[in-house]
């Protein structure tokens, strides 16, 4: 068994057993995080939290809060999988902009993939944009879990790098709230 495969596996027995401890535990954020800046997933790991009263964060907050309320209900699984479920039963994402389309595609991914690997449960997904009238359907196919389990294993490298991987300057950076650790 190569060894990314054994990430996966360890990974999986480690979620699946409340009484064994994962090597990294995984969030949504820390998937979407992977997908928009390795170096903001490693800062993270470590504790270097962003502000989240600011102004981006609290718009954020308030349209995931207030859209679509009432047809969905929030569950948080093993303490730290926080996802909604529409009354249809499938689970939805709320982004106020498309602008990061794939790292949020990659988040609802990661919680169908979640669901479906370590509680047995499959579900589809739906990504909502509401201020842009914007959803998308999304499905866990076979190339969308191969997608996750590579991001996991991404994740995994990323979180147990001793230093943060290197500085690469990127089109958001400007808005990024961790700016001031990386350019300064």
């Amino acid at each position: 068994m190569s060894e990314s495969n054994d990430d996966i596996d360890c990974y999986l027995a480690a979620e699946r057993n409340p009484h064994r401890e994962p090597r990294v535990r995984i969030t949504g954020l820390m998937v979407q995080y992977y997908h928009v800046c390795k170096r903001e997933l490693w800062f993270m790991s470590r504790g270097l939290d962003i502000d989240r009263e600011t102004t981006n964060i609290q718009r954020g907050n308030y349209v995931d809060e207030n859209s679509y309320d009432s047809r969905r209900r929030s569950y948080r699984i093993n303490g730290r999988i926080q996802l909604d479920l529409l009354d249809s039963g499938d689970v939805m994402e709320v982004k106020v902009s498309s602008a990061l389309e794939n790292p949020a595609r990659m988040q609802l991914l990661y919680y169908l993939w979640y669901l479906d690997e370590v509680l047995d449960i499959e579900k589809d997904g739906v990504l909502a944009y509401p201020k842009e009238r914007k959803r998308e359907d999304v499905e866990l196919d076979e190339e969308a879990r191969a997608e996750v389990e590579d991001t996991v294993r991404g994740i995994i490298k990323v979180v147990e790098r001793d230093a943060p991987p290197a500085l690469e300057k990127k089109p958001y950076c400007d808005a990024c709230l961790y700016q001031n650790i990386c350019w300064v």
